[in-house]
This record gives C-alpha cells, structure tokens and sequence, in this order.
C-alpha cells in the first residue's frame, strides 16, 4: 500500500519546488531582458551606422517608427522615441561586450533612465552596477540619481583604514555618505536632535533607503548599561553585509572633537555587551550638519575604535550665499499688508 507524506514533509517538498519554479522563472526573464536589450542595442548600432555613414538625417526614425510598427504590430517599443533612446544607448555604449555582461542585465526602462540623467560613462555603470546588486526599482534609480548618490557615496571621514582588517575596511567606508539626503523630512528651524531622531524613526523605511541595503534597525534610544549606569544610544543597527553593529549619534550642530571620544565609548559597549564571536567590530557614525574636514581627521587619529562622519541635508537647508537672503514670515507679511494698502491687490479676488 502506497503511504502518505506527513504535512510537514509535503510542504517542505512543495517550498522546495515553488522555490525552484520561482528561480526558473526568474532566469527565464533576465534571459528575454537580455535578449531585449541586445536587440535594441543592434538596432541603434545600425541606425547610428547608417547615419554616420550614408549621411542619414533624423527624419530616418521617423519613417522607421512607421514601417517597423507596421511589419510587427505585436510588438511594442517601436515607437520614435524608444528608436531615438536605442541610438543613444549604442552610442553610449559602443562594446557590445559591456552591454552583454552589466546593461543588459537591467530591465531597458532601466537603462534610458540612466542613459537621460547621467553623462559620465563611469558614473552609468555604477548605477548600473548597483542596480544590479540592490535590485532597485526604476522609481528607487531614479531618486538615488536625483539625490546624487555617486557623488554621495565613500565621502565621510573615517577612520576604517587604520583600525578595521582588509576588506572590511573597504567595504565600511563604501558604504557611508557625504552629505546624507534627509529632504523627505518636513522640520522646522529650530528642530532639536531628539525631533531629528523621532521625525527619522517615523519615516524608518525612507531612512533606511538612504542609508542603502543592508542595514536593519534595531532600536532608538536604544539602553546600554555600564557600571550600573544606563546611557542611551541615538540610534542602533546591524549591517548584514558587515555582519556589525552600527551605532549612529545625531547632532544638530557642526562636529566638536569630544564627539568623536563619546562615540568610541559607545561602540566600546556595544562590542563588549552585544557583540558576540561571530560579528565584526561594531562601528560608530557621528551625523552632524556640518564638520571641519581638518578637525575631524584630528579628532580620528588617536581613536582605536572604527568611527566615521558624515553630514546630512535637511529639505529647508539653502546654499550658502542664500541662508540669511530671504525675507522671514513676518517680513513677508508685513510687506503683503503694505501692498494691500496701497491698492496693488485690487484686482485679485477676495477669496481663493
């Protein structure tokens, strides 16, 4: 007589095979990605080719939109703005061997993205390159673009050469920024840290977008007790890629070298009452919103314990030449009173 797999058996056996099915699945789609965007990439080659060798003027793409829609009606992305992006894409990539191994392995929308917001040939493949690695979604692209991230990334000082092991080191510093984008927060002037601490908790998934892949909170305010007495750090997470606790300390004022010693205090506790033998020396971020580059490296020289700092922007923040430019509130009223009285806004309507 045939027996019965238990439920437990049956349903290891099914996540196997789902597993499995999910996996082909998503080979299957990366090979036709694949095959899409070389495809597109042979088109603009030869539409470049043509051009650039018989003298061909733009109005050829128009007449190609046509016919080609014409001879594959099935098929989408024929139109003369998708024919005008191939010809920019072969001709921002002329190896064929670039597009087979690192831009054909992210969805086309993807790379006439990259292709409309970014000239650099190197600064392209990077966020080609982190495409693939995070699995960013075009809106994700798209806002790490417009925030800037390849200027933004390795720009904090640390300290990470000379107290972490190769390629950990690396690695850290990688990962941090400079200045970190805080524009989706709404604070006032005169916000304090514990404000700035709360406004970034309440918006935790954004913040850990910005902080970028990898990093899992663990707590704010998060208790430590040393010699019976409890101090409190900002912020506490573990990088799954560095397999290390990262403590993070806000300021909402410009770096002062005793910052530095309290956060060495700090990750000096978490390595001695967290960390255990499978985890990597617990590193420590100073936020502040702005910082001497001098000062700093000062302030880093002595410490024995991974520090690193970085600034951030908040959305009100202005440049330089701006801050203090602009009228105030109260300016700004008191100037629409005057020109109500004087009769300048007579010909708008009482009410909108």
């Amino acid at each position: 007589m045939a027996s019965h797999p238990s439920s437990s058996d049956y349903e290891t056996f099914l996540r196997e095979l789902k597993e499995q099915i999910r996996l082909s699945q998503m080979r299957a789609a990366s090979a036709v990605n694949r095959e899409l965007v070389v495809l597109y990439w042979q088109i603009g080659k030869a539409i470049l080719a043509r051009q650039q060798e018989q003298g061909w003027g733009a109005k050829v793409i128009d007449r190609l939109a046509k016919d080609l829609k014409r001879a594959f009606p099935e098929m989408a992305g024929f139109s003369r703005s998708n024919l005008t992006s191939m010809r920019a894409f072969a001709e921002a990539y002329p190896d064929e061997q670039v597009v087979q191994q690192w831009v054909g392995r992210i969805p086309w929308g993807h790379n006439v993205r990259i292709l409309e917001a970014v000239k650099d040939q190197q600064e392209r493949l990077w966020y080609v390159q982190q495409t693939i690695e995070q699995g960013w979604s075009r809106n994700v692209l798209v806002h790490q673009m417009e925030s800037g991230l390849y200027r933004r990334t390795g720009g904090a000082i640390t300290n990470f050469e000379q107290v972490l092991p190769q390629p950990q080191s690396d690695l850290a510093h990688q990962l941090l920024k400079d200045p970190y984008n805080f524009s989706f927060l709404s604070l006032s002037r005169d916000v304090q840290e514990r404000d700035l601490e709360r406004a970034l908790v309440d918006h935790i998934r954004d913040f850990l977008l910005e902080l970028g892949v990898g990093f899992s909170f663990l707590g704010c305010q998060y208790p430590i007790e040393v010699s019976n007495k409890e101090y409190r750090l900002d912020l506490l997470f573990y990088h799954v890629r560095l397999h290390c606790y990262v403590v993070i300390d806000l300021k909402m004022g410009e770096f002062e070298p005793e910052f530095s010693g309290k956060m060495a205090f700090y990750v000096m506790a978490v390595d001695n009452l967290l960390k255990t033998a499978v985890d990597n020396p617990t590193i420590g971020i100073i936020l502040c919103k702005t910082k001497d580059k001098t000062t700093v490296e000062y302030a880093l020289q002595p410490m024995q314990t991974p520090i690193g700092v970085a600034t951030y922007r908040l959305q009100n923040t202005l440049p330089e030449p701006l801050q203090g430019s602009l009228p105030s509130v109260e300016q700004w009223e008191a100037e629409l009173k005057t020109l109500s009285v004087e009769g300048i806004d007579s010909g708008l309507p009482e009410a909108l």
